[in-house]
């Protein structure tokens, strides 16, 4: 039995913030690879090694977590202010799913650094020394982010002495700053090929309320009512009470993940709440959409030992927060929902300002498993709804692996 020669396809494994994640140039892609569709899931799912019933993803790329199952596609943009397109796409571990329903905050540190260095942007514009402002077109929420990337010689510089908790070594600080993140997007859906019908959250508060009451079966939760914050700010984010699902919000990943009867209970709130954010039309939709919304809950602040045994104080915080991606807890915090925790601490009445004290606040230190995290946001009401012009936290970023990816010639087959 014969077989096609490997398609070898050129890419480059980058760290951004606490995810890594396999990323492409448009144009290096198979022709029918370069649009939305099953080819280029197909591609894509094989490149990261999913589905995997092991869950291990051993004959692929992925890291067998939903912070090192990830692919972006990078290409120049001919879109009036930005220097590039970025989509995202969450893979999931065990299933043939490629979920292209919201961005990563985290990998979006790294969408600069990597288009500068594959010449996706013209070096006669970047500075020999300093940073490097680029302009991205995040294509999967139709939303523009703002880098800046340091430079040194020319050359986007790795090294620094920004510590990032979650990640062990320092590197160079890359501030990011996302703009109405609370808008609606442009054409995302269209962009990114993204699945549930093209639903989305066009909205910062997607049922015109800060908090609100969800009904749930008595099973998931006593009394069959939840207090939460539904947002839309970055990624949709349902915020809830760590109190009201019986947590403390101290919680070390293992203790969660550890448990899957919580982990099914946690996704079935996920899911009522996606319903209620108008992101599904069915409960079984969400199954499909495990990338968004986020789950976090919340807890006013209190010590606790981080993941890498150091303690964080109560003083040093203003809130704690526990957040679940792709049905599990998160081992630190995704950028996206970072900026939904920013967004909703500057807003009063939701669940995350009154965990951090009842006043909004334009910049809010939270606790997470591996440490502390820092983000700021600018809230005002307008015309009686609020609206959140700009989020801004930092990450660093940094090339693990550059060169070829191969794939079996016959992922491609009829396509």
């Amino acid at each position: 039995m014969s077989f096609p020669p490997a398609l070898k396809i050129p890419a480059v494994y980058l760290r951004g913030g606490t995810s890594k994640g396999v990323f492409f140039r448009l144009e290096d892609l198979p022709a029918n690879c370069r649009r939305p569709g099953a080819a280029r899931d197909r591609l894509l799912l094989r490149v990261i090694g999913s589905p995997d019933p092991y869950g291990k993803q051993i004959d692929g790329l992925g890291g067998a977590s939903s912070s090192t199952s990830k692919v972006v596609i990078v290409s120049r943009s001919a879109r009036p202010g930005h220097d590039v397109d970025y989509l995202f796409g969450q893979v999931a571990i065990d299933r043939a799913l490629v979920d292209w329903s919201g961005n990563c905050g985290n990998l979006s540190a790294a969408v600069g650094p990597f288009a500068i260095e594959a010449g996706l942007i013209d070096a006669a514009a970047l500075p020999r020394d300093g940073r490097a402002t680029v302009r991205i077109w995040q294509a999967n929420i139709g939303k523009t982010i703002v880098a800046q990337v340091p430079m040194q010689d020319g050359q986007v510089l790795e090294r620094g002495d920004f510590e990032l908790d979650g990640v062990a070594f320092p590197g160079a600080e890359i501030e990011l700053a996302f703009l109405d993140p609370g808008e609606e997007g442009d054409g995302a859906s269209a962009a990114a090929g993204a699945g549930a019908g093209g639903r989305g959250a066009s909205a910062l508060f997607p049922t015109g309320r800060v908090v609100d009451e969800l009904a749930l079966p008595e099973s998931l939760v006593a009394g069959g009512r939840l207090r939460a914050t539904l947002i839309n700010a970055g990624i949709p984010t349902v915020f809830v009470d760590a109190a009201a699902l019986g947590y403390t919000g101290i919680e070390a990943q293992d203790a969660v993940n550890g448990d899957a009867a919580a982990l099914r209970r946690l996704e079935a709130i996920r899911a009522h709440a996606a319903l209620r954010m108008g992101l599904i039309g069915a409960l079984d939709e969400a199954a499909s959409r495990q990338h968004t919304p986020k789950l976090a809950f919340v807890a006013p602040p209190q010590s606790y030992r981080a993941s890498s045994g150091r303690l964080v104080e109560a003083g040093d915080i203003d809130l704690l927060v526990r957040a679940l991606s792709m049905g599990r807890l998160h081992h630190a915090m995704m950028g996206t929902a970072a900026v939904a925790i920013g967004a909703a601490a500057a807003i009063p009445g939701t669940v995350v300002c009154e965990a951090a004290g009842g006043a909004p606040r334009a910049l809010v230190r939270f606790g997470h498993p591996s440490g502390t995290l820092r983000v700021g946001a600018e809230a005002a009401l307008v015309d009686g709804q609020w609206r959140v012009t700009r989020a801004v936290m930092s990450r660093s970023a940094r090339v693990l692996m550059e060169g070829v990816v191969r794939v079996p010639g016959d992922v491609l087959a009829g396509a």
